[in-house]
């Protein structure tokens, strides 16, 4: 999962993603408002943690702009403003949620899991995909009975792809997806082959079922119907 987090204040930024990122998530990060509106039109996250009081903005106007653009993705606002109002601006305009500061980091790691599947699983603990079976909270996939041992990148790969069954995914929409920007900076692709031909491996072992369809030129599908 992709999350991008704006917070100006250096040591907490660092501290949170560290902590982000050791628990498994693709975490960017910003410390001002224009670089953020900068990144949310260029990517697409699964999150974003925004902090209200930025040195050249107010940070309300990220997620007025997340909502036109990325209605899709979900928003927490982590502010040391305790204001009412503040809350009830930022989640009338489209936030999910709202954190104060200080606050614990597995308290944000909660919201940030219970909001992911909200919003992409419907809420369940468990997601079932034909005879995959993923428990997203301790990063667990099983097939029937048997736990499937994936990598960080192959697990990342197998929800951004059950989270859109069905479609034609680019090999660029893949490689933005697990490296966010510094994507832009491959020579080539080569490394999503590999990873999905691993988790393809794995996959088909378990399940005696193909799920991946290359699309020549383009990317691959996933789908449960075969």
């Amino acid at each position: 999962m992709k999350i991008l987090l704006v917070e100006d204040e250096i040591n907490l930024c660092e501290a949170i993603a560290s902590f982000l990122e050791e628990e498994g998530y693709r975490c960017e990060k910003t410390g001002n408002l224009k670089l953020a509106i900068e990144k949310v039109y260029l990517y697409e996250y699964d999150c974003v943690l925004i902090d209200i009081g930025l040195p050249d903005g107010n940070g309300l106007t990220l997620v007025r702009d997340l909502k036109k653009i990325h209605p899709e993705t979900g928003i927490i606002i982590i502010s040391a403003k305790n204001s009412l109002d503040d809350k009830i601006t930022g989640l009338d305009l489209g936030a999910d949620d709202y954190l104060t500061k200080p606050f614990h980091f597995p308290e944000l790691n909660s919201r940030i899991k219970s909001l992911i599947r909200r919003r992409k699983f419907e809420g369940k603990k468990e997601i079932i995909a034909g005879k995959i079976r993923i428990i997203p909270d301790n990063r667990q996939v099983y097939i029937d009975n048997n736990q499937i041992i994936l990598t960080r990148k192959e697990y990342d790969l197998l929800l951004f792809f059950i989270s859109n069954q069905e479609r034609i995914l680019t090999k660029e929409s893949i490689a933005e997806h697990l490296w966010g920007d510094f994507a832009d900076t491959a020579d080539s692709f080569d490394f999503i082959y590999s990873h999905i031909k691993n988790l393809r491996r794995k996959l088909q072992h378990y399940s005696g079922i193909d799920y991946f369809q290359n699309i020549y030129g383009t990317g691959y599908s996933f789908t449960l119907n075969k």
